[in-house]
C-alpha cells in the first residue's frame, strides 16, 4: 500500500510542478538556514574528548584581591600563579596532572635559505600529551626526567616538522628554538581539539601549538608570556624573576582524576593547600577553590556565547515562517484536488486512507526540501568561513549526525505542516464534489 501511494504522490507532485517547486524551496530555505547556524553551535558546544571529559579537570584557586573577587560574583581566578603551577606539580597528588602556560619563541630553520620565524609554544609537563590523549607521527612525549632534569627537549606539531624537515622522521634531530638548541622526541599528528578546551583563555577555536615544550624551562630560559596576564597587585620589585614569583596569573592546571573519591581527594589537597599559603601570608580570601571538568569549564566561559544561541532562536523562527508558508501552499494544492478525493471517497476509499495518503505526499516534499536545504547549508557554511576565514574555519563542517538531523527535521516539519492541510483534504463531502462534475 505504501508504494501505491508513493506512486499517486509523484502523479500529485508533478501535476503541479510549480506549487511543488514553491514547497520545497520553502522547506530547503527553512531547514538551510536552521543547519548552517545548528552546526556552528554543535560544533561549538560539542564534548572535544567524550571518553574521558568526566575525568579531568580544571583546578581554581583563589589566591585573589581580598577585597574583591577576580569574577563576579564570587568566583576564583581563571587562572593560576607560577608559584603554584610549581607547588602543585611537585606535589603529584593526582592521577596525572599538567601545568601549562602560552608563550612563543622564534625557531631558526637549520635551512640557511629559509628566514627565521615566530612560532606559538605549549609550555608543559610530560603528562599533557597523555591527559589529551595527543597523538603522533613520530616519537613519543618526554618523560617525567625531562621535567625534573630541566632537559631541553622538544616535542614539534606535523605542520613544524613539514616545514623545518621536509615531513620526515626528525626524532632525535636538533630544533633551534628561542636561541636553543632541543632535541626533538616526538611530532604531534594532526590534532586540532575543537574547542580547543585545555586553554580557552587563549581563544577556543585557535590553532594547537606548533612547538611543546617543558614549562619547567620557563624560569632558566626567560621564556616569555603570552595569553591572558591578570594581576591584583603589583611584583615586588623588576625584572623577569620578580614578576615569575608575583600574584599575576598567567597558567592553567589540568589534573586527570578517575573517580569521584580521587576527586573528592583532591580537593582536599586544594584546600589544604590554600591554608598552607595562608599561614605564609597568601590567600587572603576565603577558601574558595573549585574543580570543573571540561564541558563544565567551556559553559562557565560562556564557549557557545550569547549571540550563538539568540541566531540559532533566529534561524527556527525563520523556519518555522517557512513552515507557515507551507502551509498555505497545501491547502492551496490539496483545494484543487477536492473532485479527485471525493471520487476516491465515493468509490470507498476511507478517510484514514487519505490521510496516509497525503501525508506521504508531504513527507516526499519535506525529503525533497530537506536535500535541497542541506545544499543551502554548505553554501551557508562556505559563506561564514569566505567572510571570517581561518577563525571559523573548524566550526563549519557538517558531520553524519547534522545530515541525519537536518533530513529529520525536515521530514518531521513538513508532516506537521501537513497535518491541518491533510485533515481538511479528508473531510470534503464526497457527495457535493460528484454533483458538480
Amino acid at each position: 500500500m505504501f508504494q501505491y501511494y508513493l506512486k499517486l504522490s509523484l502523479k500529485s507532485l508533478r501535476r503541479n510542478p510549480i506549487l511543488s517547486a514553491l514547497m520545497v524551496t520553502a522547506i530547503a530555505l527553512g531547514i538551510g538556514a536552521c543547519m548552517t547556524i545548528l552546526t556552528v553551535n554543535y560544533v561549538m558546544s560539542s564534548d572535544p574528548i567524550p571518553h574521558k571529559s568526566d575525568k579531568l579537570f580544571y583546578v581554581q584557586l583563589d589566591s585573589w584581591d581580598p577585597y574583591q573577587p577576580a569574577r563576579e560574583p564570587n568566583d576564583p581566578p581563571d587562572q593560576i600563579t607560577w608559584t603554584d603551577a610549581t607547588n602543585l606539580m611537585q606535589e603529584k597528588a593526582a592521577f596525572r596532572q599538567a601545568a601549562m602556560a602560552s608563550s612563543n619563541g622564534v625557531i631558526e630553520p637549520a635551512d640557511q635559505d629559509s628566514k627565521p620565524y615566530l612560532a606559538s609554544m605549549r609550555l608543559t609537563y610530560s603528562d599533557f600529551f597523555s591527559m589529551f590523549d595527543v597523538p603522533f607521527l613520530y616519537g613519543s612525549a618526554w618523560d617525567a626526567a625531562a621535567d625534573e632534569q630541566e632537559q631541553l627537549v622538544a616535542v614539534i606539531s606535523k605542520a613544524t616538522n613539514d616545514r623545518n624537515f621536509g615531513g620526515e622522521n626528525s626524532v632525535g634531530q636538533t630544533l633551534r628554538v628561542a636561541g636553543e638548541n632541543f632535541r626533538i622526541v616526538g611530532v604531534v599528528d594532526d590534532w586540532q581539539p575543537v574547542p580547543r578546551f585545555y586553554d580557552v583563555t587563549t581563544g577556543a577555536f585557535d590553532d594547537t601549538e606548533e612547538v611543546y615544550l617543558p614549562l619547567a624551562l620557563k624560569m632558566p630560559l626567560e621564556l616569555p608570556s603570552s595569553g591572558n596576564v591578570n594581576c591584583w597587585k603589583e611584583p615586588d620589585g623588576d625584572g623577569f624573576i620578580a614578576f615569575l614569583q608575583s600574584e599575576c596569573v598567567n597558567y592553567q592546571m589540568w589534573v586527570e582524576l578517575p573517580s569521584d573519591a580521587d576527586k573528592q581527594r583532591y580537593m582536599d589537597f586544594l584546600d589544604n593547600y590554600a591554608n598552607q599559603q595562608k599561614a605564609l601570608g597568601r590567600f587572603p580570601r576565603p577558601l574558595n577553590n573549585k574543580l570543573s571538568d571540561v564541558m563544565q569549564w567551556m559553559e562557565y566561559n560562556n564557549v557557545v556565547n550569547d549571540d550563538a544561541e539568540v541566531m540559532l532562536w533566529l534561524s527556527f523562527m525563520f523556519l518555522a515562517v517557512c513552515l507557515l508558508n507551507t502551509i498555505g501552499l497545501l491547502l492551496a494544492k490539496f483545494s484543487t484536488k477536492a473532485s479527485e478525493i471525493g471520487l476516491r471517497r465515493a468509490v470507498g476509499a476511507s478517510r484514514g486512507d487519505l490521510f496516509r495518503q497525503h501525508l506521504v505526499e508531504t513527507a516526499m516534499i519535506g525529503l525533497a526540501g530537506g536535500l535541497a536545504g542541506l545544499g543551502l547549508a554548505w553554501l551557508g557554511l562556505r559563506g561564514i568561513e569566505a567572510i571570517f576565514g581561518e577563525f571559523v574555519s573548524k566550526m563549519v563542517h557538517m558531520d553524519t549526525n547534522m545530515i541525519i538531523v537536518a533530513l529529520a527535521l525536515a521530514l518531521v516539519s513538513s508532516i506537521l505542516a501537513g497535518l491541518y492541510p491533510t485533515w481538511r483534504a479528508c473531510n470534503i463531502a464526497p457527495a457535493g464534489q460528484l454533483k458538480s462534475q
